[in-house]
């Protein structure tokens, strides 16, 4: 039965220009622009020689009518007149950059910046890393172009030495293109209009910027997956820079070799290996380990690794780390289809996490402000987070790693303006529509905004630099590929080209409705009606006493809830959006728990888990189990 008068409530308003109440958590109160977010950026390939370069930035916004192609970037001019100074890696749009003014799509955003670097030896490089921008950038430093990018959510990097003037010093500049919601590149949740379910756009550096010292011959890729029968699946990209360098023949990896320690948690060595690189410099191999401890979300074990990388005398330390786990979806005893993790049935008992904050926008404030989030949601009983249409830093995935908190990771969403006929009234009120929208025809891609051949092309390109960044971390269980039809197309064909680079997690291939019959999940959002409609008679067929899905997929509610629950002197705004209408903080709290009851009894009847909404509060909505600002948890109070 379809609850109409929580449809009627739930149903998108016209967006204002409201100013958001100013809101800081406990981190941003206390940032130091100096000291901003200093921790290493990418734990699982950890060198000692970095400088991370967040803090106070120059800034400028320019009117902008050029090309916004990567070539027209690369010729513009750095400006002589700087705005004033920002605070990386926070965008203009986040309270804590010191700036507040919002990049429209007809400007250009620059950055300035004069570094101070280590002194480098003869056979060493350089290396400048963004960990993201939003969207399209140029890089400049000593004035001459170091590279160009486009995508907003994945890291890239630049080998700068040859474009210091001295060994020493050097000004960066960067150039940034961002059209937001005007045009069809991922972006997630942003849009220039905020309002409902969709948050403030933000636009430039919204992760960290870093540099390190490295050799002639150094890694550039390394992942270590291991499963729970003690296999270890090791790839590594190695890179050498042959100009002016001892190391320069034409038989460079002859005898070029990695060589691979693991360590366990109480620093004994389990496995040490040498291994052969191929011409192409690439290091593919599997490995073996007895009796291996495994990860889980009780038991987070963690092996450390030491990599070495030996070409000529050149000689590249890494540290990194890897754990022991299996997640599949298969049948139980009884034939039922779930998720299982080290062999044994797992119910997903989660959380979808937006990963936005009221003073940094989708940069959090700091590193503890990552752990809170992750430590809480455990505490409350969670075993899994929901990462929502974003990638989020690889710190995030690092303390989930450490803390057992399993991520069921989202791939981020673009194409045109959503159709609210299409993806949100069509499927709220006729379910049936679920199974009947084909996403390869070019008339209903159309329909699901998907239509634009570049679209197609960042988003299956994105999609797969997603998976071979994150696939190292054993936290991540689950990749989503499309979400309530935005921008969904050729889901079928997504599904397989994902499960040629990882055959080793589950795919929700489309999360809430038009279910195209692949992936490994039937995924169903709910927040209309009783929990078990949706997929009990139409999704499945009956099987003994209970009823299990007939077509191998495991079943999970991967969205519901969202009950709304305001706290004066927290929220953005003074009103809300979001499901239900609570007289009291205690009536609230009773519904939630009765939410998330009623989703546990289904296990019962074939349910492999649920993806409760939300986390915290964002902005308009007001659905979090923790406020925005993250001081009141509202579960608890």
């Amino acid at each position: 039965m379809l609850d109409i008068r929580r449809v009627l409530a739930s149903a998108p308003k016209k967006h204002t220009e409201e100013t958001l109440n100013a809101l800081m958590t406990v981190w941003g109160e206390a940032l130091n622009p100096s000291e901003v977010l200093s921790e290493h950026p990418r734990p699982r390939m950890k060198r000692d020689n970095i400088v991370v370069l967040n803090g106070v930035w120059n800034y400028v916004m320019v009117p902008f009518s050029g090309a916004s192609d990567v070539e027209g970037l690369a010729q513009e001019t750095i400006p002589s007149r700087w705005d004033g100074e920002i605070v990386v890696p926070f965008s203009p749009e986040a309270p804590l950059s010191g700036v507040g003014r919002t990049l429209h799509p007809d400007e250009l955003l620059w950055y300035k910046r004069v570094v101070e670097f280590p002194k480098l030896a003869p056979e060493q490089r350089l290396i400048l890393h963004f960990e993201a921008v939003d969207w399209r950038c140029a890089c400049f430093v000593n004035e001459r172009l170091a590279g160009t990018h486009t995508g907003g959510y994945l890291p890239f990097s630049y080998d700068i030495t040859d474009l210091l003037d001295t060994r020493e010093r050097a000004e960066i500049a960067v150039c940034v293109y961002d059209p937001s919601d005007t045009g069809t590149q991922l972006r997630g949740k942003q849009m220039l209009s905020r309002g409902d379910i969709w948050y403030t756009a933000q636009s430039g550096i919204w992760q960290s910027v870093w540099c390190e010292t490295v050799p002639a011959a150094h890694l550039e890729e390394l992942t270590l997956q291991g499963d729970m029968n003690g296999y270890i699946d090791l790839h590594a990209r190695s890179s050498v820079h042959l100009e002016n360098s001892a190391l320069s023949n034409s038989r460079l990896f002859d005898n070029a070799t990695l060589e691979l320690t693991l360590f366990d948690a109480d620093g004994r060595n389990v496995l040490e290996t040498t291994l052969p690189i191929e011409k192409n410099g690439e290091i593919c191999a599997r490995l073996h380990i007895d009796e291996p401890r495994l990860w889980s979300h009780e038991a987070p074990y963690i092996y450390e690794a030491l990599v070495a990388l030996h070409v000529g005398s050149a000689v590249d330390i890494v540290r990194s780390y890897c754990a022991f786990r299996t997640v599949k979806v298969e049948a139980d005893a009884n034939g039922v289809s779930r998720i299982h993790l080290n062999g044994k049935p797992f119910f997903i008992k989660g959380v979808l996490d937006q990963g936005y904050w009221p003073d940094g926008l989708m940069t959090a404030p700091s590193d503890v402000a990552l752990l809170y989030d992750i430590q809480a949601m455990r505490a409350a009983g969670f075993n899994t987070l929901r990462k929502h249409i974003k990638i989020e830093c690889e710190r995030w995935y690092y303390h989930c790693d450490r803390l057992g908190m399993l991520v069921w990771q989202d791939c981020v969403s673009g194409g045109n303006s959503y159709s609210s006929w299409h993806t949100s009234q069509k499927p709220t009120l006729f379910s049936f529509t679920w199974a009947r929208f084909q996403d390869r025809t070019k008339r209903h891609q159309e329909a699901l905004s998907a239509a634009d051949a570049n679209y197609q092309q960042e988003w299956t390109a994105a999609c797969h630099a997603m998976v071979r960044l994150l696939d190292g971390h054993p936290s991540v269980a689950v990749w989503t590929l499309f979400n309530e039809g935005w921008g969904q197309f050729d889901a079928k064909t997504a599904v397989e080209s994902v499960r040629a680079l990882d055959a080793t997690r589950p795919i929700d291939a489309v999360s809430g409705w038009y279910d195209q019959g692949c992936g490994d999940v039937l995924s169903i959002h709910n927040y209309f009606r009783p929990l078990g409609a949706g997929w009990r008679g139409r999704h499945t067929s009956n099987a003994g006493h209970g009823q299990k899905p007939g077509d191998g997929r495991a079943v999970v509610i991967s969205e519901f809830g969202g009950l709304a629950q305001m706290v004066a002197g927290h929220s953005s705004l003074n009103h809300a959006y979001g499901y239900g209408n609570f007289a009291t903080a205690d009536e609230w709290k009773a519904a939630v728990q009765q939410e998330l009851a009623k989703a546990e009894s289904l296990q019962g009847e074939g349910l492999a888990g649920y993806i409760y909404t939300q986390l915290s509060d964002v902005e308009e909505e007001v659905n979090g189990l923790l406020t925005y600002d993250r001081k009141i948890n509202k579960l608890s109070c």
